[in-house]
């Protein structure tokens, strides 16, 4: 990650203090994003693949719809076209690859089945899609929209409570004028933009590092510049992104370095930054922290603030899915079975949103948001515990 500050990038992911009225079964997501453009071919879905697993590498939990009904690619991009979401009663469980939770009607349907439907049945499906679909905490929840500005598009604006939109393109001016339609979408709609993305541009050879602008180079940015919208970065061609599109391993997946893998880092961090920006900084960002001499966690807040967080609630308020039941928020862990003398043996930074301890019964599965932290309360432990 780049040298952001870190109060900007957990800002990023605690979402914004106030949004638009978002779907109850998204209350946990603290970003929901369009990714768009009004014209195809220029690279969305992948885009939004290789964002999506940049961010989950730097420790943000992140979804992906797939809105686009007609021709769904993210399953086949994430390696997972021939897997089926499963659901219990009238949720849908979202599928998991690369530490991206997602969801599309390729996996519902047989993978070379067609989608023969009319507008009202395809908005229908995504709508059940955002109330129906656990997709649980997430930082961010990226929409890969399909390409125009029709029906799809603005459901997905009116009715995802979204923080704001990504505009992709290439940089040659066909692209560039239909993807100004889909900028004005977002505005007519009152959705922020956080900026442009610049894809194809330009390739590096492998060999000789030369560059050859195949699509121009240039446009996107300009763009930006006219319509005073931060511009996110510039991606350059990259064979390997064929591969990993067959593969099903995105670029960024990929333990070998290339430029568009660095162009997709620089775009991740561009991301949480403008994300950040869109709704401001919090005071509840940790500015350091330690454990201390008798095994407690100690939190300096941005706003200089402090906290002093008592392990043996910490431990009693631990959030993860061994300790409080992820379908209905309800705590399943037995508190006598945490011992009266639990310590907080270490602490580690998760991304730059939360933190990681483990205590010294072994415990270790929990991520505590800075917010969480902030909220708690230390308080008195029993003498006992009667069993």
């Amino acid at each position: 990650m780049s040298d952001l500050s870190s109060d900007i990038v957990s800002a990023a992911r605690r979402g914004p203090a106030s949004r638009p009225a978002v779907p109850p079964n998204l209350s946990k997501v603290r970003n929901v994003v369009a990714v768009g453009s009004g014209k195809g071919g220029v690279g969305k879905s992948t885009v939004t693949v290789n964002l999506a697993v940049a961010l989950a590498r730097r420790g943000a939990k992140v979804g992906v719809l797939d809105a686009d009904v007609y021709g769904p690619s993210q399953p086949g991009l994430l390696g997972a076209g021939t897997l089926k979401a499963e659901s219990s009663s009238e949720i849908l469980e979202p599928l998991e690859a690369y530490g991206v939770r997602f969801m599309s009607v390729q996996s519902l349907i047989p993978r070379d089945a067609p989608v023969v439907w009319r507008a009202p049945m395809a908005v229908k499906l995504l709508q059940d899609f955002i109330a129906h679909v656990a997709w649980g905490e997430l930082d961010y929840l990226l929409i890969d929209l399909p390409p125009g500005t029709g029906d799809v598009q603005l459901t997905m604006a009116q009715s995802a409570g979204l923080t704001g939109s990504v505009v992709v393109t290439t940089p040659q001016r066909v692209a560039l004028d239909v993807a100004r339609k889909g900028l004005r979408m977002f505005q007519q709609v009152k959705v922020p933009i956080l900026g442009v993305v610049e894809n194809m541009s330009g390739y590096v050879c492998p060999h000789c590092g030369n560059r050859d602008d195949v699509f121009l180079s240039g446009g996107g940015e300009a763009m930006a510049a006219e319509e005073k919208i931060p511009f996110l970065g510039a991606l350059p061609l990259d064979g390997a992104v064929v591969k990993s599109g067959d593969g099903g391993v995105p670029v960024t997946a990929r333990t070998e370095a290339s430029p568009l893998s660095e162009a997709c880092g620089r775009l991740a961090d561009a991301f949480e930054r403008e994300v950040a920006r869109s709704h401001g900084r919090s005071s509840s960002a940790a500015s350091d922290f330690r454990v201390s001499s008798a095994g407690a966690l100690e939190i300096g807040w941005a706003d200089g603030s402090r906290s002093v967080l008592d392990p043996y609630h910490l431990r009693l308020g631990c959030p993860c899915a061994a300790c409080v039941d992820e379908r209905t928020g309800e705590k399943i862990l037995d508190a006598r079975r945490v011992p009266l003398d639990v310590r907080v043996a270490e602490v580690r930074a998760v991304g730059n949103y939360g933190l990681a301890p483990r205590f010294s019964d072994g415990h270790q599965t929990g991520i505590f948001t800075f917010e969480r932290l902030k909220s708690m309360q230390s308080g008195t432990r029993p003498e006992t515990i009667h069993l």
